[in-house]
């Protein structure tokens, strides 16, 4: 690429909001989830921070059980659970053909 074709591939495409750019991910969903949670130690943790920190919301604590409700079909991958709460969250890949893919990257 020169120059200028670069500076233009690294133009914003355009101010859209988050929930829009979620939009374009496009989703092959499997039946297994690709997500564990050590329930135990996720019920042990004062405030776990999967709970605001996943930006696909895909930890949700069950109020009246303690545990954690996992929405893998949200998930996009992104690895951040595995940074903030590896004690007891146990992320794989998901199955071959499943997962996600990006449109605008």
């Amino acid at each position: 690429m020169n120059e200028k074709s670069w500076a233009e591939a690294l133009k914003p495409v355009k101010n859209i909001s988050l929930d829009d750019r979620l939009f374009l991910v496009m989703r092959k969903i499997d039946k297994v989830s690709h997500i564990e949670v050590d329930q135990e130690k996720f019920k042990a943790h004062p405030d776990p921070e999967i709970l605001w920190v996943c930006p696909a919301k895909v930890y949700e604590k069950n109020e009246e059980t303690g545990e954690c409700i996992v929405h893998f079909d949200n998930c996009l991958e992104c690895g951040t659970c595995q940074v903030v709460n590896r004690e007891f969250v146990i992320w794989n890949n998901p199955n071959s053909g499943f997962g996600v893919t990006y449109r605008l990257g």
